[in-house]
């Protein structure tokens, strides 16, 4: 959450032009903190800095504020899912934190990370700094220069982040029931994580159900709740085998109930094992994007 002047610094807009526009068009309604201070969040950033590039563009704010807030923020939305470009990660400041890390440095590594987090949006962290520093720490350990100490530490950081982030949405009870969880012996999920933040901040009703989940307990799961759809994510696959008793198993107790969708870097060499099933296959977040837009609109 953003108090104005930050606010103002992440749309490129003056202070006075976000008031006016709040209070003439109302195009913008921020949570007030305990203090009474105007507080934004990640999707009024992305709506605000749409806004502005109409305006850049020649497009009066009147005839943008006729046009119905809804209108504006699916619009805003699907430009964002059409244009997605991952911005380059901030390889200074991932250098810094795995350095902190491998010298036990707590402080600086929660400082950096904090202050990182301060002054960019959270979905732009993501794939700025806290994707691309999960990715170095999990190789340092594959390497044997940190312990499993320092990458356990380091993951539970980054999972907090996100689980504090996906807190800050309001809670709506409309929008379409995904599920996400990582499969029976998978316990890497911050991948998962990163779907269910995505699929959150486009309006979905996300039930999240972490790692480790058998699919006959997800199935129990689903057939009382009937989601929308049911998104797994699986880092490490051992075998083909393992994949085509993945895929068959969701083709046979998930499928009958909801669309499934997997993704992660287990499911790429073997995605023609998932797709024979009908179940869809994301080769990126990109793909997870467009794909959760499609749900929402």
């Amino acid at each position: 959450m953003y108090r104005i002047h930050r606010f103002s610094k992440l749309t490129g807009l003056s202070t006075h032009v976000i008031r006016a526009w709040e209070r003439r068009y109302g195009l913008v309604t921020p949570v007030r903190g305990v203090n009474r201070y105007r507080l934004y969040t990640d999707e009024d950033v992305e709506f605000f800095r749409y806004l502005k590039s109409q305006v850049d563009q020649g497009m009066a704010i009147g005839e943008l504020a006729e046009l119905g807030r809804e209108t504006l923020q699916e619009e805003a939305q699907r430009l964002s899912v059409e244009t997605h470009r991952e911005p380059p990660p901030s390889e200074r400041l991932v250098f810094e934190l795995t350095q902190a890390l491998q010298e036990n440095d707590r402080a600086v590594f929660e400082r950096k990370m904090n202050g990182a987090l301060a002054v960019i949006p959270f979905e732009e962290a993501l794939h700025r700094f806290l994707l691309p520093l999960q990715e170095r720490v999990g190789q340092l350990w594959h390497d044997g220069i940190i312990g499993v100490g320092q990458e356990h530490y380091a993951s539970s950081q980054i999972k907090q982040k996100i689980f504090s982030a996906m807190n800050q949405f309001r809670t709506s009870d409309e929008g379409p029931i995904v599920v996400i969880a990582c499969p029976g012996n998978e316990w890497h999920e911050i991948a998962a994580m990163t779907a269910a933040y995505i699929c959150r901040a486009r309006g979905c009703r996300v039930q999240y159900l972490g790692a480790n989940l058998p699919i006959p307990e997800l199935a129990t799961y689903c057939d009382r709740i009937r989601p929308t759809c049911v998104l797994l994510s699986v880092t490490i696959m051992e075998s083909s085998d393992d994949a085509r008793r993945l895929a068959e198993g969701l083709a046979a107790q998930i499928l009958p109930v909801s669309s499934v969708g997997v993704g992660g870097q287990g499911i790429q060499a073997h995605a023609e094992v998932f797709l024979q099933k009908n179940i869809i296959v994301f080769q990126d977040l990109k793909a997870l994007d467009s794909f959760v837009f499609s749900l929402t609109h």
